[in-house]
């Protein structure tokens, strides 16, 4: 018990430094460019401390969840004091104000990388897209095919741990599952192709048949064949210092694609989130609130999952990252699109000669921007109650 509330506190301390980081991303590259920070917090509710650096205030609320950096002029709603009017900055240049607010999701990505390279570099990068690299050949498996304690027909054949089947039988197999599928269609001399290094090997591999009958809905009895290759799965690579590096590029790619499909699927798994609340039983695969997602990184600590533990973290900073990238207000993408939408519309005003337009009125928008803080706050509220009453866990 004692280390899953460590790992749960961990995991909190992690989201916490995320949330400090992205506000620290407005914060030093609204500084770098000119414009005038009044306050940096890092929490919520009320106040803890507070202590003041030259112009901007700087301090820590009681809830461990979020924080915020106040930049003078962030919309023409700001009043301005007189030493600010120039500092404003719905004032400053296009580049300035996009960098500004990108700089809070960015935090996100760095850190995930991060975290993902120390993972590579120390415990391994879990084999996500489940390639088919061999991790060990085992010997034979079966009294019916070969000699009890003989080399498997894999190792017969020459395959060896770091090999990665690319096809069976002339069939190509991106993943474990296709190799698992055409070897359980295969019977007998079987062409394997194998990447080892940057050769590409031909292999035979005697495929045994083993046979056993099943019976069948309506009592008939059928003959089902199952190939034993004797091959086992890669669960995760290891990575030197320098290796880790283009490994944990493209693990990241990977990853990035999958948060992507998430946030597609999103909107269509809130209803197995509600039925969930009510009983139903909970899909894995349904969103969580950072409430679930300390659970089962304590759950992951509990185990000595520790990799399991800064993948989630990681994860969670990418999809943070990619969420505040949306071009949704309040978001910080929905302030890049305003920022855009000015540039782009002021363009093609001096492209028919016309002066450029006044900036945004922000009051128009506020209908639009109620309506999401809504429905996110709605979400919110659901994955939390879902997480507390029928959590997601990682044994699931």
């Amino acid at each position: 018990m004692l280390a899953y509330l460590i790992g749960v506190a961990l995991f909190v301390v992690g989201v916490c430094l995320s949330l400090a980081l992205h506000e620290a991303g407005h914060l030093v590259t609204a500084k770098a460019f000119g414009m005038k920070v009044r306050r940096y917090f890092v929490g919520a509710g009320p106040k803890l401390f507070s202590f003041r650096r030259g112009e901007t205030e700087y301090g820590l609320k009681a809830l461990p969840f979020g924080g915020f950096c106040e930049i003078a002029g962030m919309t023409t709603l700001d009043e301005l004091t007189p030493d600010e009017e120039r500092r404003a900055m719905w004032k400053q240049k296009t580049w300035k104000r996009t960098t500004v607010m990108a700089a809070g999701p960015l935090t996100h990505f760095v850190l995930g990388f991060v975290l993902l390279y120390t993972l590579a570099a120390t415990m391994g990068l879990p084999n996500l897209t489940g390639r088919p690299v061999v991790s060990a050949t085992s010997s034979c498996v079966t009294a019916e095919t070969c000699p009890p304690g003989s080399a498997g027909p894999a190792e017969a054949a020459g395959v060896r741990p770091g090999d990665e089947i690319v096809a069976v039988g002339g069939v190509p197999t991106p993943n474990w599952t296709d190799v698992a599928t055409a070897v359980r269609d295969s019977r007998g001399p079987t062409t394997f192709e194998v990447l080892r290094g940057d050769e590409r090997l031909t292999l035979t591999v005697d495929v045994p048949a083993v046979t056993r009958s099943v019976t069948n809905a309506d009592g008939t009895a059928e003959r089902v064949e199952l190939g034993v290759a004797g091959v086992s799965a890669t669960r995760s690579f290891d990575y030197g210092v320098l290796d880790a590096v283009p490994a944990t590029v493209a693990f990241s790619g990977d990853l990035f694609a999958q948060t992507f499909q998430r946030l597609v699927e999103f909107p269509s798994r809130i209803p197995a989130v509600v039925s969930s609340i009510f009983g139903a039983e909970r899909d894995p695969n349904t969103p969580v609130s950072v409430v679930g997602a300390s659970r089962i990184g304590g759950e992951a600590v509990e185990a000595g999952l520790w990799q399991v533990f800064f993948l989630l973290l990681a994860g969670l900073n990418f999809f943070l990252g990619v969420f505040n990238l949306l071009p949704l207000l309040p978001l910080d993408g929905g302030h890049i699109a305003v920022t855009w939408y000015e540039r782009v519309r002021n363009w093609l005003r001096m492209r028919r000669g016309r002066t450029a337009a006044a900036p945004v009125d922000y009051t128009r928008l506020s209908t639009v921007t109620m309506v999401l803080v809504l429905v996110g706050g709605a979400v919110m509220v659901l994955t939390i109650t879902a997480d507390i009453v029928n959590p997601i866990r990682l044994t699931q």
